[in-house]
């Protein structure tokens, strides 16, 4: 569906990719996450055809995307920077986006006043910057786009606007095979939304993988020992993080679960328990090493 190939991208004398390599599946949801300045929006706006790429390929259904409009007729592109036209209301942006969109529809349109609750005489620049937000939801989402691109999507929405709006998409994704790209801080989000992950860091993609198979091979383990922590167990099992806490140690564990629960056990442990790790917690103890810029991303 989205297919980005060897991408390189300058600005001036700054390089913001660098052989930038995404596979995106159709009717996945895939949460792409960095730091600041990691060429996330970037990407984002090279899919959506408004940056072309120095070098490399950016495909959607195989296509390059610049210049080509039957392929952004199937795109909405949510921008954590919005832009509406200074005049319009919320109904002549509808009107726009109808004469844009071909699938564009009206019943979804005038079903999710339900949802969002805003007057469509009034204008959308005169609103509130978590309203404007929904307002491209409202929009996007009755254009009936094959693909979503979602930048910050949900920043400056209350909590039961979010869980709404993430209904809404995900329904998409489940009827009718909607692609959705998400760019955002925020991991505790992306793990209640996403089924494919990717970090990106200085312009390329570090780790790209299903969120099941990236919680599948690192595990936090906590233990106790009647002599302390033996030291010849570091040896045996990838312990990427240990903490002591009084008797108990707290290990964050690369590997397969049963293969470590083995060696564990063969030290004797008192105790030995495997807890669930958090999504932040796979990146940060996983991707630590490459230097990766945690305080940018909300834990």
């Amino acid at each position: 569906m989205i297919k980005i190939e060897n991408v390189s991208k300058s600005f001036g004398g700054f390089k913001a990719l660098s052989g930038l390599n995404i596979n995106v599946n159709k009717g996945s949801v895939y949460g792409l996450v960095g730091p600041n300045g990691a060429g996330k929006t970037t990407i984002l706006k090279h899919i959506a055809g408004i940056y072309t790429q120095d070098e490399g390929k950016v495909l959607v259904h195989g296509e390059p995307v610049f210049e080509n409009t039957k392929i952004k007729k199937k795109l909405a592109f949510i921008s954590d920077d919005l832009f509406f036209y200074p005049t319009y209301t919320i109904m002549d942006t509808a009107k726009f986006y109808a004469g844009i969109y071909p699938d564009w529809s009206w019943d979804r349109f005038n079903s999710l006043k339900d949802i969002f609750r805003i007057e469509t005489n009034r204008r959308v620049r005169r609103l509130s910057k978590g309203m404007q937000k929904q307002v491209a939801f409202w929009l996007s989402i009755s254009a009936m786009p094959d693909v979503m691109l979602l930048d910050e999507p949900v920043d400056g929405l209350d909590p039961v606007m979010r869980r709404n709006v993430w209904k809404l998409i995900l329904q998409d994704v489940a009827e009718r095979g909607t692609t959705v790209l998400i760019s955002s801080h925020n991991l505790r989000e992306l793990e209640d939304v996403c089924d494919h992950v990717g970090i990106m860091h200085n312009g390329r993609l570090v780790l790209e993988k299903a969120l099941d198979d990236v919680k599948g091979n690192i595990h936090k383990v906590q233990a106790a020992f009647e002599d302390g922590f033996p030291e010849a167990l570091a040896s045996q099992i990838n312990i990427l993080h240990r903490e002591q806490f009084g008797s108990v140690v707290m290990m964050i564990v690369k590997g397969q679960s049963e293969e470590i629960v083995e060696k564990i056990n063969f030290a004797k442990p008192l105790i030995c328990d495997i807890l669930p790790l958090t999504l932040e917690e796979i990146f940060i103890y996983e991707l630590g090493g490459l230097g990766y810029e945690f305080e940018n991303i909300i834990l």
